[in-house]
């Protein structure tokens, strides 16, 4: 009963984005030159990898298909525009050969399919013929295209239906790739990363705008996020922009990715430190010798800010210090603040993130068995460790980077970091942006 009666209740809408990317027009022109839609047919004609020409005859013979270009375009507000022209040899007869000009025109757009993955879908699509060598005008019909020549043993028609069916299976490829999008990737092995859609693209004259939700699984369960402090905007892209894709990530981001390794546990901290002589307040708790055990936890979760040219993370600590053996028996409980710099670059398709210098670190007592312990105390005692070791600990959680959104056999390079503010009218954010070029494996 109380799951139906929970399906009464409506949900909360709850959707905003927290990074996104643009693929800028070199990055098309580069997409087009064939990795993201080919078209290449055998030496026979008959048939390729992703195209099948309909109007192969035991009369009509074709001995070879050259595309001549290929073309993919951004058609502002709309989609993109492909066109392909293909030189075709064709035989009707062993002593004869005729070569013709197959153009397709095809309009395309990305919608959003009931699963939630983009995919792109052709709109309209126009073939004509004609023949090369000759001036002479194609003669059209619809929804059937045919063309006469000198030689009637090629007279043929063509299906506009078909060949518009040929040009449809060109975006199989580009359709799967644009699946693998929204797949899962492991940051640790419990804790899982997902970048969801929020809509169709956005097609303008600085590229394709698609904007991205970050879903964090743990343990195979969803986690809810922290509430995003303000919108998120995307950076518009500069008008001659060498880079194939630009990619910004908010602060919502990189702090939704804290918390979700602290939920996970990932930054739970054992530290080890090695007091000698022990102070006078607590050599009746440790054997001479003994090593002290740090034991840190996140009392309240990291936050990440983004300043003009430069990340900041803010950790706020509990630091459990006693001994370790035979149990971890706790004597001084501190309270830890530190901020540290964030490094952000790029290897292959992972965002690599590393805590830098420590810029500001604050220790205070929380709770003692010792009586009074002085502030300068804990400092000389602990200060070192816990500034050099809770960088180093965390980096080595970090260290096997956090997948940055990408299709399958795409790898990044020539990348430029940087971290600027954006404004409007309404509002102001601080992403971090990343200007990619890449290549395909």
């Amino acid at each position: 009963l109380s799951i139906l009666l929970s399906l009464l209740v409506p949900v909360p809408a709850n959707r905003s984005p927290d990074c996104g990317g643009i693929l800028t027009p070199s990055g098309l022109s580069y997409c087009k030159s064939g990795p993201c839609i080919s078209c290449t047919v055998s030496r026979e004609g008959r048939q390729s990898a992703l195209l099948t020409l309909p109007f192969c005859s035991s009369r009509n013979q074709i001995n070879s298909v050259t595309v001549a270009e290929l073309s993919l375009s951004l058609i502002p507000d709309a989609g993109l525009r492909l066109s392909i022209d293909a030189d075709l040899s064709i035989s009707p007869i062993p002593s004869t050969t005729t070569v013709m000009r197959l153009s397709i025109l095809a309009d395309l757009h990305v919608e959003m399919n009931p699963e939630g993955n983009l995919e792109l879908v052709t709109s309209a699509c126009k073939p004509t013929l004609e023949e090369v060598q000759s001036t002479e005008e194609m003669a059209r019909s619809a929804p059937r295209l045919s063309f006469k020549s000198s030689d009637s043993d090629l007279d043929k028609e063509i299906s506009i239906d078909k060949i518009c069916l040929e040009v449809s299976k060109l975006l199989l490829l580009p359709n799967e790739r644009l699946i693998s999008l929204t797949a899962q990737f492991p940051v640790t092995p419990s804790c899982q990363v997902q970048y969801l859609p929020l809509a169709a693209p956005m097609f303008s004259e600085q590229g394709v705008t698609i904007s991205l939700q970050t879903t964090f699984q743990v343990a195979g369960m969803a986690i809810p996020l922290p509430v995003s402090p303000m919108p998120f905007s995307m950076p518009e892209p500069a008008t001659s922009s060498p880079s194939h894709l630009i990619l910004a990530f908010s602060e919502h981001f990189y702090t939704s990715l804290f918390f979700a390794l602290e939920i996970s546990g990932a930054f739970n901290m054992t530290l080890l430190v090695k007091l000698t002589p022990l102070p006078r307040q607590m050599g009746s708790l440790f054997q001479e010798d003994a090593p002290v055990v740090l034991q840190a936890v996140f009392r309240s979760s990291p936050r990440v800010v983004l300043e003009e040219g430069k990340a900041a993370l803010r950790l706020f600590l509990t630091v459990q210090v006693g001994t370790g053996s035979p149990a971890f028996q706790s004597f001084l409980s501190i309270n830890v603040d530190m901020t540290a710099g964030l490094l952000l670059s790029v290897a292959d398709t992972r965002m690599m993130i590393s805590a830098a210098g420590i810029e500001d670190l604050e220790l205070s007592l929380a709770a003692s068995n010792v009586g009074p312990v002085p502030a300068a105390l804990l400092e000389e005692l602990f200060l070192p460790t816990i500034r050099e070791e809770v960088p180093a600990q965390m980096n080595v959680v970090l260290s096997e980077g956090v997948f940055l959104p990408h299709v399958f056999s795409f790898t990044y390079t020539d990348v430029n970091v940087t971290i600027h503010r954006v404004r409007n009218k309404t509002f102001k954010s601080l992403p971090a942006r990343f200007d990619l070029k890449g290549t395909w494996s």
